[in-house]
């Protein structure tokens, strides 16, 4: 089973054209890496997966069910909100800033959602908030506020609240690019063990070590399409698309 497919998706912000017939399919237990220069669209198509933006064109699928098909802005899919609210909240999400909430702990960052939007008894979202934290490596931070964290270990909360609502699929967004130098490391492991773990990842990353290492596949955006696609072997050591060779060449 796919756990998400992109078929033919378009965006555009007035005049400009972000994503143009993107098409990708993302099988379970898959790890893709998204690379790209700034402005390739890789951020938007990763959004627009969960609806933070609204697709102009195409056709989106989450676990091989039909959940927009847009044309012109509207989408042709009609079916009960909650029935669409229920399959994305299948798509957990990790972006580039933390978006913690800073008036409150660790503990109760990660146990939000699931309490409030999974309805789960307060003594289980804790339970499971508690071995999360763990496994991320934050096991004495449990009682501490954001500002007490380093930008490294607030990423890793984030990942934790993203996992506490047990979503089949993760996605990143670049998860390591408001983090300082020294402190990336220590977030890429803990994706590095979700991916080993058998997660289903979808990550936008400019890490091209972590790209090489963890992903199954690697898909080259520039200018809002998909140039290229293959395993980190053929994108890193033969790309076939001048784009690509003239991009790892600048940042490798």
């Amino acid at each position: 089973m796919s756990m998400v497919k992109t078929v033919g998706v378009c965006k555009s912000f007035g005049r400009l054209k972000v994503l143009k017939n993107v098409s990708l399919t993302v099988e379970q237990r898959e790890v893709v890496c998204i690379i790209g220069p700034s402005g390739a669209g890789k951020s938007t198509y990763l959004r627009s997966l969960n609806r933070l933006e609204q697709i102009d064109n195409g056709q989106i699928y989450i676990e091989d069910k039909l959940l927009f098909d847009c044309k012109d802005g509207v989408n042709h899919i009609k079916m009960p909100a909650r029935e669409r609210n229920t399959a994305l909240l299948e798509v957990g999400m990790v972006f580039q800033r933390f978006n913690l909430f800073h008036h409150k702990t660790v503990m109760e960052n990660v146990i939000l959602s699931p309490i409030h939007v999974r309805k789960l008894a307060e003594e289980e979202a804790r339970a499971r908030a508690k071995a999360l934290i763990e496994r991320v490596g934050l096991a004495d931070k449990f009682d501490s506020y954001p500002s007490q964290l380093s930008g490294g270990q607030q990423q890793r909360v984030a990942i934790a609240r993203a996992l506490a609502m047990e979503p089949k699929i993760m996605l990143f967004d670049e998860p390591t690019s408001a983090l300082d130098p020294e402190l990336v490391g220590e977030v890429l492991a803990v994706m590095k063990g979700l991916a080993q773990g058998g997660m289903t990842m979808l990550v936008v990353t400019h890490e091209m070590g972590f790209a090489r290492e963890a992903a199954d596949r690697v898909v080259f955006m520039y200018d809002g399409s998909i140039l290229e696609t293959g395993t980190p072997d053929e994108i890193f050591g033969n790309p076939h698309n001048d784009r690509t060779r003239q991009f790892l060449q600048s940042v490798l």
